[in-house]
């Protein structure tokens, strides 16, 4: 394995830069940096009188992610102990067999997942790899669960095909603010992801799009990325928003940790902003407790990832994520979501 690290710097070392937003955008900066700002009490009641507007204030989505490809990957971004480049002890490996994704989408749905989201290490498909995913998409999508995949950038024509195999979601993250962007990754640029997300709004495609915190990043750092992300047009229909877990190897390992209560702020201006979004708690939720999880579920988070692994990552295990949302008194999307499915099927064979 070859060592080629980034060199990274600390996010109050850095000069800031620009802000990359049109000048009349619906959410400034300084506006999101204002709600940042507020007392502690009263982000977290603007965050819930909004999320109640928009959504069953107990109901929480469940979704499950799959590596179908890990490791290997020639990008450099700082945090990922998937980059070949740092010896993190994750291995390349070859994409995993058809029958081996659909038997972990069969366990997700019977444990309760309604998204089934497939992840690769690549900087961007190739399309006798994409030919594998598409088949993937669609047998997926014949159990009955919404399909999501993470694949790096989309050349031309290659959402217009994930589209045709019927795929729900694509994930894109931004990871953080732009003017920080090029401290963490410097193998793409921002206008890569935006070009990207372009593609897959192009072809039809939801959008899942957040980032991550706890990078060394400042409070206005966040704030760029929350506003990055509320002045897409449309801004994303899932947020996933990870805390960093810190992998040994990776240029991020060793930096101090986001206090957790930013975090939870950081949720709850997530869903003020973007107030009919899936905000999801993410990477990190394993370091955070029972606690913290349910004050972000109180800002307006309603979606997890669910099982035992994010990608190469811990997550907490699926009978602690029962155990939690029995105690808060909190429900799955699945039961909703399977009647809703069942009433479109119905409709479909109804004559026309």
């Amino acid at each position: 394995m070859s060592s080629q690290p980034i060199t990274f710097q600390p996010a109050n070392s850095i000069t800031q830069k620009p802000m990359v937003l049109p000048a009349d955008a619906k959410w400034p900066v300084q506006t999101v940096l204002d709600l940042f700002n507020l007392p502690f009490n009263e982000l977290m009641f603007k965050a819930q009188q909004i999320h109640r507007e928009n959504f069953d204030p107990n109901e929480v989505e469940l979704a499950t992610l799959l590596s179908i490809k890990t490791g290997g990957c020639p990008e450099d971004c700082g945090y990922c102990p998937q980059a070949a480049r740092y010896d993190t002890g994750v291995t390349a490996q070859k994409i995993l067999p058809l029958d081996t994704v659909l038997e972990a989408a069969r366990q997700a749905k019977a444990h309760g997942a309604t998204r089934f989201c497939m992840g690769a290490a690549w900087r961007e498909p190739k399309d006798r790899d994409l030919e594998k995913v598409e088949e993937m998409v669609r047998e997926v999508k014949a159990l009955g669960l919404e399909t999501c995949a993470t694949l790096g950038m989309l050349g031309e024509g290659q959402a217009e095909r994930l589209k045709g195999a019927g795929l729900d979601y694509y994930n894109h993250n931004l990871d953080t603010a732009p003017e920080i962007y090029g401290d963490i990754i410097t193998t793409r640029d921002y206008q890569n992801r935006l070009d990207t997300l372009d593609s897959v709004r192009g072809a039809g495609i939801k959008v899942c799009c957040g980032g991550i915190v706890g990078m060394g990043e400042s409070r206005l750092q966040r704030a760029g990325l929350v506003a990055q992300l509320a002045n897409l047009e449309p801004y994303p229909e899932s947020v996933p928003v990870n805390n960093l877990v810190q992998v040994e190897g990776t240029p991020l390992h060793g930096i101090d940790p986001i206090d957790l209560f930013e975090f939870v702020r950081t949720v709850a201006v997530a869903r003020i902003t973007m107030p009919k979004a899936r905000v999801r708690l993410s990477a990190g939720r394993r370091q955070m407790g029972e606690a913290i999880q349910s004050l972000c579920f109180l800002a307006g988070a309603n979606s997890i990832f669910y099982g035992d692994k994010l990608l190469t990552t811990g997550n907490p295990e699926v009978e602690e994520d029962r155990a939690l949302l029995e105690k808060l008194g909190m429900h799955s999307r699945s039961s909703a979501f399977d009647a809703r499915c069942e009433v479109t099927a119905d409709n479909n064979t109804q004559p026309q």
